[in-house]
């Protein structure tokens, strides 16, 4: 009898996490130079890296015989600086990922219950399940979380909600006063987990002071990334916001040494990069423009999106995307969320965008 055999069944029922293709990958396997290849699939910066972080990255190769700062204080000094939120109020994460599985691993049980929507983050149920707590589904409305329909979902064994805003693949954002209505609903034995991965990204008249909810909901998390418009995807880091008793129990889990020595410093340098972010915010809203007007010409409908990425619906979306790939053009497909009809790409360079709108037409002829 193996061992394996005896491992949860919950653990063996995982079906892990698919990234988006590398273009190593898809070089190997088609032959393809890769520099000939466009990558869109995983919501990254095409601007790359911050000067400021750069410069961080390097002065930190000569250190990397030492251990990092197990309590990341000058990165959580920097972020304290920019948003006013106490030290023992922030929790730092081997990307936002890792500080949304310290949020299930803190506060779930096996006998427990959490809330998420359809076609919302991937990472939510997996991460549930990890724990053999219960995930509870509600279904989307026009794609976006039915934030009505997740609260009447909560019951005596709910112990977090978890909220994508703007929503990773389908980019739809709930408005401040709906969303806050749901938290303030909340009983206080239910944890809200808010996912602001891409923040950054929302127009002026979309953004709200969402931090200064931390001050009336105790029981409020609110997450986000250095991977999305800081570009630092590659090094992994992201932080939360919460209650320091929170916090402390997010904490009590944490593995130590869970940030490295250079994405810290990175992100500290990045956290302070105005010109670079308000460049990648500018770049993207173009961009968004170029891609939405190319799908809509080819005659696709789309999902409209407060992120970096756009989805939109294909009748033969997987056999598109082996189009697309054989083209040497990466896009996500995402029948994994429930959208078989649809992919994912990301918001590039002008000319990375004009690629994938002149392969795409010619994938649907």
């Amino acid at each position: 009898m193996s061992i394996c055999e005896f491992a949860p069944r919950y653990i063996k029922s995982i079906a892990p996490y698919q990234p988006g293709k590398p273009i190593s990958e898809l070089a190997r396997e088609l032959g393809l130079d890769e520099a000939s290849i466009v990558k869109l699939a995983s919501n990254e910066n095409p601007l790359g890296v911050s000067p400021k972080a750069q410069a961080a990255i390097r002065a930190m190769l000569g250190d990397l015989a030492r251990y990092p700062d197990g309590n990341g204080f000058e990165l959580k000094q920097a972020l304290n600086r920019r948003y006013g939120i106490a030290i023992d109020g922030i929790v730092l994460g081997n990307g936002s990922n890792d500080v949304l599985d310290l949020a299930a691993r803190a506060f779930l049980t096996p006998s427990d219950e959490a809330v998420y929507s359809q076609h919302a983050f991937a990472v939510y149920p997996l991460a549930v399940q990890a724990i053999g707590a219960r995930g509870i589904e509600v279904p989307a409305r026009a794609y976006a979380h039915d934030l009505d329909a997740m609260a009447r979902a909560v019951t005596p064994k709910t112990r977090i909600v978890f909220i994508a805003n703007p929503n990773n693949p389908t980019g739809t954002f709930a408005a401040a006063d709906a969303l806050e209505s749901l938290i303030a609903a909340m009983p206080p034995h239910v944890l809200v987990v808010l996912d602001e991965a891409y923040n950054e990204y929302l127009a002026p008249e979309a953004r709200t002071d969402t931090l200064a909810w931390l001050g009336r909901y105790p029981n409020l998390v609110i997450t986000r990334t250095f991977s999305k418009v800081y570009g630092l995807a590659g090094l992994r880091v992201g932080y939360a916001f919460a209650s320091p008793a929170v916090a402390d129990l997010m904490n009590r889990v944490r593995e130590p040494f869970n940030v490295n020595s250079v994405a810290l410093a990175a992100a500290a340098a990045a956290l302070d990069d105005t010109d670079f972010v308000r460049e990648s915010y500018e770049l993207n809203r173009a961009g968004m423009r170029q891609v939405t007007e190319g799908l809509s010409a080819l005659g696709l409908e789309y999902i409209p999106s407060h992120g970096n990425f756009v989805s939109f619906e294909v009748a033969d979306a997987a056999g598109v995307f082996r189009k697309l790939l054989r083209s040497g053009v990466i896009v996500r497909p995402i029948a994994g969320y429930g959208m078989p009809r649809h992919l994912r790409v990301s918001i590039g360079l002008a000319s990375e965008n004009v690629r994938f709108l002149e392969r795409l037409g010619k994938a649907l002829q």
